[in-house]
């Protein structure tokens, strides 16, 4: 959502330059503006008021949601990778491993199904590899 359809709901609206503006906080009994409202390059808003609301107090007193804060769909940067926390990808390969390895205790008796998921419990293996850019 736009940060104009957010300001849109918000009263005592001031422009204080560079994308930021205060307004008066809906969560609470404003008498003067004590809400920080920003837009970030990327199209987030960010809120912070003063007087210590939380931000979705404010959110649920204009009839909004936190979600409405952020723009529609990040894009990722084009030269960044997917930042991965290592430890997901360890779950992933232990439990890839022990499929097969389950697997090759009964290479001649699985049948088509099951070796299909060995392959993939392989491929997968071999991804969280590369995502971890191990060689």
């Amino acid at each position: 959502m736009s940060v104009e359809i957010i300001l849109s709901r918000l009263e005592g609206v001031q422009d204080s330059g560079r994308g930021q503006w205060y307004a008066r906080c809906p969560a609470h009994d404003d008498k003067s503006p004590s809400l920080s409202i920003k837009e970030t390059e990327d199209g987030t808003t960010l809120i912070h008021c003063f007087a210590l609301c939380s931000p979705s107090d404010i959110t649920d007193a204009v009839g909004l949601e936190l979600s409405d804060l952020f723009p529609e769909k990040l894009e990722p940067r084009r030269s960044q990778k997917p930042r991965w926390n290592p430890r997901d990808l360890l779950r992933v390969i232990r439990y890839e491993s022990l499929v097969i390895s389950c697997a090759a205790g009964q290479i001649d008796l699985i049948n088509n199904d099951e070796l299909e998921r060995v392959k993939l419990a392989g491929s997968r293996i071999m991804t969280a590899l590369e995502v971890a850019d191990v060689r």
